[in-house]
C-alpha cells in the first residue's frame, strides 16, 4: 500500500492547525500577549508543517510495519 502526496499533505495541514491552536494558546497562557502568540503561531506552523511533510514522504519509503 502507498499514500499519495495529496493524502501527505492533508495529514500535515490538519495536524499542524491542530498543533498551531495548542502551541498559540500556550504562549498566549505564558505571555499574556495575543501578538506574540500568533507570530510564534505562524512560524511554528509554517515551519513544522514541511518538516511533517518531508517526514511523511521519508517513511512511505520505509517498508517495515506495512500490511499488503
Amino acid at each position: 500500500m502507498s499514500e499519495s502526496r495529496r493524502r501527505s499533505i492533508a495529514k500535515a495541514v490538519s495536524f499542524r492547525v491542530i498543533a498551531t491552536i495548542v502551541t498559540a494558546a500556550l504562549v498566549f497562557i505564558l505571555t499574556g500577549d495575543w501578538r506574540i502568540s500568533g507570530i510564534v503561531g505562524v512560524v511554528d506552523a509554517l515551519s513544522k508543517l514541511i518538516l511533517y511533510y518531508f517526514h511523511e514522504r521519508a517513511w512511505e519509503k520505509v517498508c517495515w510495519g506495512k500490511i499488503k
